[in-house]
């Protein structure tokens, strides 16, 4: 197996924390959208702290960052974990011992000593440095001077450039050769949105050559992440990345924002309200693999989609070409549960079921309406060629843990998965 392209070290810390050894004091909240100074992370923090909402923003400025990067990762409270899409599913599946994975993204030091003794990073994937993403956390009811966080959350920045440029890609696609892995992992698509229109353009059509270069017979799996801009999402998914992978793994906010940049079914939903209703995820995964998979007009090879929320997952799949969805998807669902409570097994004490008891297969069609069975839990129906497998999740009531829990729910998935040759 192997997995490409984001890999980073991933710095967990209270902000309030880390704002006191910085010597910033507290002040009035501002939404900065790129972040230059101290002063700009102390006030764009304080800004959704007092919102309880999270966000993610980038830091422009190279030396400080770094200087606010060494306090972090040097701070007693500070815990170092494994980041980046590609590096946390490669660093998943390499918890089963038969398994070598090859990462390519940027690997400094401090990444490498925390990575899997079965991860091989090639030469060219190693930097002297590391790049690094500082997760600041807030307890609910925590205060910063006259702010109060009305729930947890957290807020994340860095100075992320070679992630962003997909720097490690093309390396990546020449040690396949020597490699020869049963599967490719691919993610990071998402931190390009920091580039100029042009760069990115011109990056993804180079990806997209890239991408074209792996053999046919291998099974190619895109991990999508948050996005914000439609136009590049539609560029994505119409002539360029979507046809070119077997598989994509998404979240609930990923598959409405899919749908909204190509005006597909209930593309009119502006969010989800509670948990996202089964009929319409089902609706718009069924276009999706219609339109832009295998058995759309145009020639593609996507057949396979591990959609995830936290109260349920769904693996929707192209007849044919995949195996032993039942599963899959159950061992998504299995360490959604135990990863986010940091257990070996789910604890039946600490897990409680969100999902519907009764649902409708579809808004847009004549629909089955199904009743979950808690003797058989995970559902199968058929629609036109595509099946679907549907189970719910055991849900973590006080989680330990979140940050990569899509990518350990997609590794997990795929790791159970059967790509039949065609």
């Amino acid at each position: 197996v192997s997995s490409s392209v984001n890999a980073c070290v991933d710095v967990v810390l209270s902000g309030v924390k880390l704002l006191e050894a910085l010597g910033l004091e507290p002040g009035d909240g501002k939404n900065h959208a790129v972040l230059s100074s101290g002063q700009d992370l102390g006030e764009a923090f304080t800004h959704f702290m007092e919102r309880g909402a999270a966000a993610e923003r980038f830091f422009s400025d190279a030396g400080t960052f770094r200087d606010i990067a060494r306090t972090a990762s040097e701070h007693p409270a500070a815990q170092l974990y494994v980041g980046g899409n590609a590096a946390l599913i490669g660093q998943k599946l390499a918890t089963n011992p038969d398994l070598k994975i090859l990462l390519c993204g940027p690997v400094g030091p401090k990444l490498h000593e925390l990575l899997d003794d079965n991860v091989v990073v090639p030469p060219e994937s190693m930097q002297e440095r590391d790049e690094f993403h500082l997760i600041l956390e807030y307890q609910a009811g925590e205060q910063w001077g006259r702010v109060r966080a009305p729930t947890a959350n957290r807020f994340i920045f860095s100075h992320d450039l070679s992630n962003g440029a997909l720097n490690m890609l093309e390396v990546f696609v020449s040690s396949l050769d020597e490699f020869q892995p049963d599967l490719v992992v691919l993610s990071g698509l998402h931190m390009m949105e920091g580039q100029s229109k042009e760069a990115r353009q011109r990056r993804l059509m180079e990806a997209v050559a890239s991408i074209s270069d792996i053999p046919t017979d291998i099974p190619i799996h895109l991990e999508l992440a948050s996005m914000t801009d439609q136009d590049f999402m539609s560029n994505i998914m119409h002539q360029q990345v979507f046809p070119l992978v077997n598989s994509i793994g998404l979240n609930e906010q990923e598959l409405l924002f899919l749908t909204q940049a190509a005006s597909g079914p209930h593309a009119s939903l502006a969010s989800w309200s509670g948990v996202p209703d089964v009929g319409v995820v089902s609706d718009i995964l069924f276009w999706l693999l219609k339109e832009h998979g295998r058995a759309a007009p145009r020639p593609s090879d996507l057949t396979r989609i591990h959609f995830h929320t936290l109260a349920y997952h769904i693996l929707a799949t192209v007849d044919g070409h995949w195996g032993n969805q039942a599963a899959a998807v159950a061992a998504g669902a299995r360490a959604a549960g135990t990863q986010a409570c940091a257990t070996d097994t789910i604890d039946t004490s600490r897990v409680l079921l969100k999902a519907p008891r009764e649902f409708l297969t579809s808004h847009t069609e004549p629909p089955a309406r199904i009743s979950l069975n808690p003797d058989e839990p995970v559902v199968h129906w058929h629609r036109e060629g595509i099946s679907f497998h549907f189970t719910p999740v055991l849900v973590c009531k006080d989680p330990v843990r979140t940050v990569g829990l899509g990518d350990a729910i997609s590794a997990e998935g795929l790791l159970y998965s059967e790509a039949y040759p065609q």
